[in-house]
């Protein structure tokens, strides 16, 4: 077993756009993205705070994680950030 841990998080970002992404230090991630060292789309869209983050024991289900969540409507991200989504596992 790995000791490794990843995480999927979530970024709300200046223009109300949404930032999904996964990572395997979370405060480095986010420091990056501050930084415009994160991803092009968050140097575009700049972040304003981090609204979520799922840990997950290996990279491939934070992967397969951070797919199925890009995919969502809008409405369902917001509704995993506010709780309201639960986890299917």
């Amino acid at each position: 077993m790995s000791e490794w841990k990843w995480f999927v998080y979530i970024i709300e970002c200046m223009d109300g756009s949404y930032y999904i992404g996964m990572t395997w230090d979370i405060d480095n991630r986010w420091e990056g993205h501050l930084d415009q060292l994160g991803s092009a789309f968050t140097k575009r869209h700049v972040p304003k705070r981090l609204v979520y983050v799922e840990e997950h024991e290996d990279l491939d289900t934070a992967r397969q994680r951070e797919i199925q969540v890009k995919k969502w409507s809008r409405s369902k991200k917001e509704k995993l950030i506010s709780g309201e989504w639960e986890r299917p596992y």
